[in-house]
């Protein structure tokens, strides 16, 4: 079923609850009473047309319209993204961290260095996803923006020229590490080797929240592969064309 901006908000929600921590991405708050998703949006000052397709995407894995997410700006496909990681670092990476701890403070003291580490691996992951995040919000973002603005603006200097031939999206795609791989490996870790612990649903919670954070990322590597890149490749060889052409 694709969500529609004639839909009340609050269906939405009812059709898939995990579609909350998407809207709360576009600083959309409960509350909205029986206001449509046009509605809300349009209140909000949030383009409906990208909100629906980022929605749907998340909504319905077979649904993804990379060349539809492309025609938006970048401004906006950045900001969604930062959001998610604000999303990944205030909350979900902080929930999981906090479970493994209760699962600590609860083990049997002969299961305790069995415990420890799978405890070290998750602050391994962490801290690579740490990494992972600072370098796409202090280098990548502020590069994509930068070429947005150089090729919406018309303004082709040449100092932005030579940050595309120092530094391009392709360098981005080239580098860019897959995360995912260890939540993997963490994952089974967990499920094959966990020794026996006095609160099974603690781990049942570890597990839950690292599936749903692997399928979060797993959309959010989607956009940025499928939508950011492409876009981005597409604005640098337009400028470097044109300051051949001058």
């Amino acid at each position: 079923m694709q969500i529609h901006r004639a839909m009340p908000m609050a269906d939405i929600i009812h059709i898939n609850y995990s579609l909350l921590q998407v809207i709360t991405r576009f600083d959309i708050r409960l509350g909205f009473g029986n206001k449509t998703i046009e509605e809300v949006c349009r209140g909000q000052g949030i383009d409906v047309n990208f909100f629906l397709e980022i929605v749907n995407s998340f909504h319905d894995p077979d649904y993804f319209p990379d060349k539809e997410l492309q025609n938006f700006r970048l401004t906006d496909i950045v900001n969604y993204l930062r959001k998610t990681h604000q999303y990944y670092l205030e909350v979900k990476i902080p929930q999981i961290g906090l479970y493994i701890q209760q699962l600590l403070d609860n083990s049997n003291p002969g299961n305790l260095e069995s415990l420890e580490l799978i405890n070290r691996f998750f602050l391994d992951y962490r801290q690579e996803f740490l990494t992972h995040i600072d370098r796409e919000e202090n280098h990548v973002f502020s590069y994509v923006l930068e070429v947005e603005k150089a090729f919406l603006t018309k303004r082709l200097e040449k100092q932005v020229a030579e940050k595309i031939k120092n530094y391009s999206i392709d360098d981005f795609a080239d580098e860019h590490d897959n995360i995912e791989d260890k939540l993997f490996d963490l994952k089974n870790i967990i499920i094959k080797y966990l020794p026996p612990v006095k609160d099974v649903f603690i781990c049942i919670n570890i597990l839950t929240e690292l599936f749903r954070l692997e399928k979060d990322l797993n959309n959010h590597a989607r956009i940025e592969d499928t939508v950011l890149v492409p876009k981005v490749r597409a604005m640098e060889k337009a400028i470097l064309g044109s300051i051949k052409r001058k």
